[in-house]
């Protein structure tokens, strides 16, 4: 049998880092994990002056932010955008969902957007958006 990567007795967190591969990590929960371009559902039905105002704030405003925190990646690019999603569909937004997977793992989503059976979450990292996107009958929680 495979030994495993986590620590007998310890309680990991979504902010602790692991050296460990990504692949590693999701199967020691049964998971695979693979980069694949995804097709995000889109819609005709909203307000295209809202876009065009939110695009025009971004390029006035970011290149004056320094983005090389969480928390900024957090407000600035991310909120503004969360918050046109909640004006212009049915959906509900969560901040900072707490979620516990089993005894070894746990933490806090950044985001976590469900509509009907989609399931959105996104994750402001240090170094990257981390973008999880699937069906809620996928996903065990």
């Amino acid at each position: 049998m495979k030994k495993s990567i986590f620590k007998e007795g310890k309680k990991y967190t979504f902010s602790v880092e692991m050296n460990n591969p990504t692949e590693e990590i999701v199967g020691e929960f049964g998971y695979s994990f693979s980069y694949e371009v995804i097709n995000l559902p889109q819609s005709t039905d909203y307000n295209i002056a809202d876009i065009k105002k939110l695009q025009e704030t971004y390029y006035q405003i970011i290149p004056k932010i320094s983005l090389n925190s969480e928390i900024a990646k957090r407000a600035f690019l991310i909120a503004p955008i969360l918050t046109e999603i909640a004006k212009n569909t049915d959906s509900k937004i969560n901040v900072e969902y707490t979620i516990e997977v089993d005894d070894k793992l746990s933490g806090s989503l950044d985001y976590l957007i469900r509509s009907n059976q989609e399931l959105l979450v996104i994750e402001a990292k240090k170094g990257d958006l981390v973008l999880v996107v699937g069906r809620v009958s996928y996903v065990a929680m």
